[in-house]
């Protein structure tokens, strides 16, 4: 890379510009210029008119103050009072770093305001810098590169360019100050799922009628004697061997998350929703609202207050399977009724339900299981293997004392069961007391609790909230709230993405912005000090036009430092 000067006449006077380029070599043998970094305008000495002025932050007397730059090789107007004179042949490129996507990350929080939200709610004392820039740099990390505390105090802050975006020095890293944020925020809670709310309904115009609910495990490493929450229980991360805390979240079927509660890690499914029902309704006030819920989380009593209620409760959940057995003479000689090209259904009314029987030839299974070759072959490599084919074969094995041959191992298919199974595959039990809802709509409903498994998805793979490496109770749910605030920004972009650019996702469009990097351009003075120009490069043709359709535009430059000269300015040494 090297330093180019440029001349361009304006307003009757000559102005020089300055440019880092970059040579490229292309395929052809030609080597060609790309602009890297733009400068700007450094003055000569006779446009004393025009003369262009810096505001430089001066480290040494932490103030800002309004310098004019000239070069080394121009004398510097006897008029002129606040100048610096700066050595250009001696500039340095120092410190590249991503940019692009520690930018976007900060500009989703300041959409969703919660720059405003955490600033009034984290107090400032004596601080160096505020805890609402401490938490903004740990959920940007967590949204772009999850990490430890101590690995964003150890590494990841110097190698993004969150000073520059915060304003703050490492002061904003420190160790302790992490650690010590994390004590502060989740009091915070209630208040943030409020806030949350009226952002999304004002940004997206969301509305908060149909809610999703449902719950997930992770696991916690080493002992967690001083969290008393970590239980072993029925883990869903298939780690049996360690402790755990259940998540329970409630989000709408756009994905946005509404509340979340962490409860103990042997909680069962069916005892968490009466408290959610209540929990909601105190925080966002008596409603109409339909609830979707895997059939494994209400309990019969809960259905039937929600039924009996008059608070206007209204459920749509699957059936369990003992219920499917019991209520099958009811449907088996039903018509069906086709209700779009793949899906078709089956209603009957009981007990003051609506029950919906649908088969969508789309999500069968039988498709995918394997030939009766693979199956056996799976059967006879591992059970484990086999999955849930396994069930379907009944095998004799060899007794403690017998050889293995054609008599003592054997296997068959449970053809009974077989059939059963073939019968019910791609088959749904719905149940609700929405009596008088289209079954199309109840069908697209239910569909949507993918939306639950998304989220869950993004928060355990692309946001890292497991493994917990926290022992103590208090960080543990700080922790999961800092995933939280994570996945709002995420699912936020995602909204954003839907409207103006539905073929990317958040985390394609986050690596794609890292492209942007940000480089320290120093000169040293004629005074001894050095000037740091912090620039962040020009985007490539293609991450320009994804932030033109995503109506996003990049911010002006940062402002010039002025501070003593480093080391690597200064000659060495003679020994």
């Amino acid at each position: 890379m090297f330093l180019r000067s440029h001349r361009r006449m304006k307003d009757g006077k000559e102005h020089r510009y300055y440019s880092i380029e970059e040579s490229r070599r292309l395929q052809s043998g030609r080597v060609v210029q790309r602009r890297v970094l733009y400068l700007g305008e450094i003055n000569d000495s006779q446009q004393a008119a025009w003369r262009k002025t810096l505001e430089v932050f001066d480290e040494q007397r932490q103030d800002y103050t309004t310098l004019s730059l000239f070069p080394e090789d121009r004398p510097v107007p006897a008029e002129v009072v606040d100048s610096v004179q700066v050595k250009l042949s001696e500039m340095k490129l120092r410190r590249a770093r991503p940019y692009g996507n520690c930018w976007l990350g900060c500009e989703l929080w300041r959409q969703l305001e919660l720059h405003r939200f955490w600033e009034e709610k984290l107090e400032r004392g004596r601080e160096e810098v505020s805890w609402g820039q401490v938490l903004e740099l740990l959920v940007v990390n967590r949204l772009i590169d999850p990490g430890s505390e101590f690995r964003v105090h150890r590494q990841w802050f110097d190698q993004s360019a969150m000073d520059v975006l915060l304003g703050v020095d490492f002061a904003v890293a420190e160790k302790d100050r992490l650690y010590r944020c994390l004590d502060r925020i989740l009091k915070h809670k209630r208040d943030l799922f409020v806030h949350l709310q009226q952002r999304w309904k004002n940004l997206f115009a969301v509305s908060f009628d149909v809610l999703l609910y449902d719950l997930t495990s992770t696991y916690v490493e080493g002992e967690a004697e001083k969290n008393p929450k970590a239980k072993r229980g029925y883990s869903r991360d298939g780690r049996p061997d360690c402790k755990q805390v259940i998540v329970a979240l409630v989000i709408t079927p756009e994905g946005f998350p509404l509340a979340y509660e962490v409860l103990d890690g042997n909680t069962s499914d069916k005892t968490t929703l009466r408290g959610f029902l209540a929990k909601i309704e105190e925080l966002y006030g008596q409603a109409r609202r339909v609830w979707l819920m895997d059939r494994g989380i209400p309990t019969e009593a809960v259905l039937q207050e929600m039924r009996e209620t008059e608070r206007q409760m209204f459920y749509l959940v699957g059936t369990p399977k003992a219920r499917v057995a019991k209520y099958e003479k009811q449907w088996v000689d039903l018509p069906w009724q086709k209700v779009r090209d793949s899906v078709e259904v089956k209603l009957f009314s009981q007990d003051g339900e609506l029950y919906v029987l649908a088969k969508s030839e789309g999500r069968q299974m039988r498709k995918s299981l394997p030939s009766r070759d693979q199956l056996l072959l799976r059967i006879g490599a591992a059970k484990k293997e086999a999955g849930r084919a396994f069930g379907f074969v009944k095998i004799r094995v060899p007794g403690k004392d017998e050889a293995v041959t054609r008599e003592t191992f054997r296997f068959h298919t449970d053809r009974k069961k077989l059939n059963d199974a073939q019968l019910r595959d791609g088959h749904y039990l719905l149940r609700t007391n929405l009596v008088a809802e289209d079954p199309v709509v109840l069908w697209d409903r239910y569909m949507q609790l993918t939306q639950v498994e998304a989220a869950f998805k993004c928060l355990k793979s692309e946001l890292g909230i497991r493994p917990i490496y926290h022992q103590l109770e208090h960080r543990v749910e700080a922790h999961i709230l800092v995933a939280f605030l994570a996945y709002c920004l995420s699912v936020t972009l995602r909204h954003r993405l839907q409207a103006y650019a539905p073929g990317l996702t958040p985390r394609a469009v986050l690596e794609k912005l890292a492209s942007i990097q940000m480089l320290d351009v120093s000169f040293p003075t004629t005074d001894g000090r050095c000037l740091t120009m912090p620039r962040y490069t020009e985007p490539a043709d293609d991450v320009a036009l994804l932030l033109h359709q995503l109506k996003l535009t990049l911010p002006n430059q940062p402002p010039p430092r002025i501070a003593a000269l480093p080391s690597e300015f200064l000659p060495p040494m003679k020994m």
